[in-house]
């Protein structure tokens, strides 16, 4: 079949970091440059040549933090990703897609009352698709879920590949908070690869008011210029001191500080803290950030304020059309926030991203 390549070339963690508890030895993790069979195409599944895919967070926990995922290494990880379908599910032939980071089963109870983002039988490249994840030449998927990409105007296919989770991400996170135009917001990790969507998403959809929290003074800077009202650097603040600076805030500028839409998106103890410090009466704590930190909260306090803590996790594919519109319209920036980077830099970039946070999103593209 044309367009189908004799063998898939990818970058696979053949083990992940281990630590063992008790001689506290470290066994840092390995990624090899292997091939995998290209895999004979069912009815509905569609090989895509891959065009860029994000380095996200969980990536790195995956490889770094012990993460588990479903499907064992050796695994392909990578699953922000666009491409082009070069072969199988015929009317999908030769467009241009992105591939949503999770997809549903469409089967299940969950499925059909609309919670199939969490389907527990979804399919996740790089965790839970076989071996197949996104840092590769190519990657076979269903069709069903694809996002076709019809006109992305003078925006490289390479960078839509963060629509495959991290600008995708915040839309489910504000629909899973019921957000509506006229919302107050806050968001906790407002420089990171998630947060800065989720600052943008708040505001493309009506937010009255954004504040951002974060730790970068340059980045925080940045997110005034892409739909930030305010911002909070809470370098070498406790939760006390940023809950006081946050109601500096409302104080002076005649907003309530009450019924705030919380997004807390770094996973870090520390970020937890300042959120659950900040939820207030008929406010809303929406979780979008996942780490291993625990945090202590006097859970009478929900009673109290009348208030919700949600999780959230991925996105719907059917929201992925809307959230692509944004982008291509301009209401959502991902130029800005992105650079690209050949695929084959794989292991010094994730050294990178593990030990500091990048400026931008890194999307590695295939030079195979």
């Amino acid at each position: 079949m044309a367009g189908v390549p004799e063998k898939i070339q990818t970058w696979q963690m053949v083990q992940p970091t281990t630590f063992d508890r008790e001689t506290k030895e470290v066994t840092p993790g390995k990624i090899e440059k292997i091939e995998l069979p290209v895999p004979e195409l069912k009815p509905g599944e569609a090989l895509v040549e891959v065009a860029g895919c994000g380095v996200c967070h969980t990536d790195l926990g995956y490889f770094y933090d012990g993460v588990p995922t479903v499907s064992k290494p050796p695994l392909t990880l990578g699953h922000e990703i666009s491409g082009t379908v070069v072969a199988g599910d015929g009317q999908w032939v030769g467009k241009e897609v992105v591939i949503p980071a999770v997809m549903p089963c469409r089967q299940c109870i969950l499925c059909k009352t609309g919670r199939g983002n969490r389907c527990l039988n979804q399919k996740m490249p790089g965790n839970s698709l076989g071996p197949y994840g996104g840092f590769s030449s190519h990657i076979p998927v269903p069709s069903v879920d694809l996002c076709a990409v019809k006109n992305r105007g003078d925006i490289p296919l390479a960078h839509l590949a963060v629509v495959a989770d991290a600008a995708t991400t915040p839309y489910q996170a504000a629909k899973r908070a019921d957000f509506q135009p006229g919302d107050n917001v806050v968001v906790i990790g407002i420089t990171g690869g998630v947060g800065q969507y989720m600052g943008q998403t708040a505001k493309a959809l009506g937010a009255n008011t954004v504040v951002g929290i974060a730790r970068n003074p340059a980045k925080l800077e940045r997110a005034l210029k892409y739909g930030t009202d305010f911002v909070i650097n809470s370098t070498d603040k406790d939760a006390r001191a940023v809950s006081q600076e946050f109601k500096t805030i409302c104080k002076e500028n005649g907003l309530p500080s009450f019924g705030w839409k919380i997004f807390e998106i770094t996973g870090a103890k520390a970020g937890q803290e300042i959120a659950l410090s900040l939820l207030s009466f008929v406010g809303k704590l929406i979780v979008v950030g996942f780490g291993l930190a625990k945090a202590e909260y006097m859970f009478g306090k929900l009673m109290a304020f009348d208030a919700d803590i949600l999780g959230t996790w991925g996105c719907l594919p059917e929201y992925y059309p809307i959230v692509l519109d944004m982008v291509v319209k301009g209401k959502i920036d991902i130029d800005a926030f992105v650079q690209t980077r050949p695929m084959s830099t794989i292991v010094e970039t994730f050294d990178e991203a593990h030990k500091e946070s990048p400026d931008k999103r890194i999307v590695l593209t295939p030079d195979f």
